[in-house]
């Protein structure tokens, strides 16, 4: 397979760039200046694309390179990957679920107790030294709040699993009432944000889903509510989250994505009920492996012409 060509489309995973090297004839997209000609160039040697959340393989891409075969992705979601162009040309598709449900559903807990009991700010006050000044301000508890998920799929059941733990009543909202569960079901996200005082975005991005969290929605969660997350950014309407906690409409969020990757609104920078993270939601050393290998096996499954590990298309 070393002259397989596989189009890497950015830096993901060292370990993965490395095992994609050694086994494939690896191009670093991300290195190549003049990526319409590159592309014109390989056309004909190109036959996997290995992508991730931040890039994939949309219609231009795919369309230019006539012998994809298949386009891997270091990711569940597939937001970046044109799912119908790949269905229309008869292109593979696999991503990797299952071993980063986890670490997501970790760090959604984590992110609910960071906003409520302020935790990062409770760091800035020690390393500051102004808890010698009087003790830091009382917070919110968390054990016992009524948690809201929207997508009951692994990562959202995992997140309602571990806030069970913490005897928080759970509620949600998919297209439709899931019927192997006791969780109480809303139709629509507004009833399930008047309902909740978290309220967490668990869910796939897909066109029906942008801004799935809209001021509507904020405004049903209140001024006491909590907004968490570890979806897309694209699932919140940034502009509308920015001004309704500006204005104090909305009371905290914890997010691990935004709208535009890496650019982050400034305007957080300074609201210390909103946690901030650079999209780490899987990772973690030991998911990040386990994502690559899936992603390695996929391809020599596929190249060898085996069942897919992970098939989406």
């Amino acid at each position: 397979m070393e002259n397989i060509g596989v189009l890497m489309a950015c830096p993901m995973s060292s370990y993965l760039e490395q095992e994609l090297d050694k086994r494939f004839k690896l191009f670093r997209f991300w290195n190549v200046p003049q990526k319409n000609g590159f592309l014109i160039q390989h056309a004909d040697s190109i036959r996997a694309v290995v992508g991730n959340a931040f890039a994939g393989a949309d219609a231009e891409l795919i369309n230019s390179l006539p012998k994809l075969e298949i386009v891997s992705s270091f990711s569940v979601g597939l937001d970046k990957i044109d799912l119908n162009k790949c269905k229309e040309k008869g292109i593979r598709v696999t991503n990797t679920p299952d071993v980063l449900t986890e670490d997501v559903a970790d760090l959604a807990i984590g992110l609910m107790l960071a906003v409520l009991r302020r935790i990062c700010e409770c760091d800035r006050y020690v390393r500051k030294g102004l808890w010698k000044s009087g003790d830091f301000k009382l917070t919110s508890k968390f054990s016992g709040k009524s948690v809201g998920i929207i997508g009951l799929g692994r990562i959202g059941l995992a997140i309602a699993k571990r806030a069970e733990a913490f005897g928080c009543p759970i509620s949600y909202y998919t297209r439709s009432e899931k019927p192997n569960t006791n969780y109480k079901y809303y139709p629509t996200v507004v009833e399930l944000a008047s309902n909740c005082q978290i309220l967490v975005v668990a869910c796939a991005l897909t066109p029906e889903t942008r801004h799935i969290v809209n001021r509507e929605v904020m405004e049903a969660l209140g001024s006491n509510g909590i907004l968490i997350n570890i979806g897309r950014g694209p699932h919140v309407d940034e502009k509308e989250l920015v001004s309704a906690l500006l204005e104090g409409r909305l009371g905290g969020a914890g997010l691990d994505v935004f709208e535009n990757e890496p650019e982050v609104p400034e305007q957080l920078f300074g609201l210390e009920n909103v946690v901030l993270l650079p999209h780490v939601g899987s990772g973690t050393e030991e998911t990040r492996k386990a994502m690559a290998d899936l992603v390695l096996g996929n391809l020599e499954a596929h190249f060898l012409n085996k069942p897919l590990l992970t098939p989406v298309v």
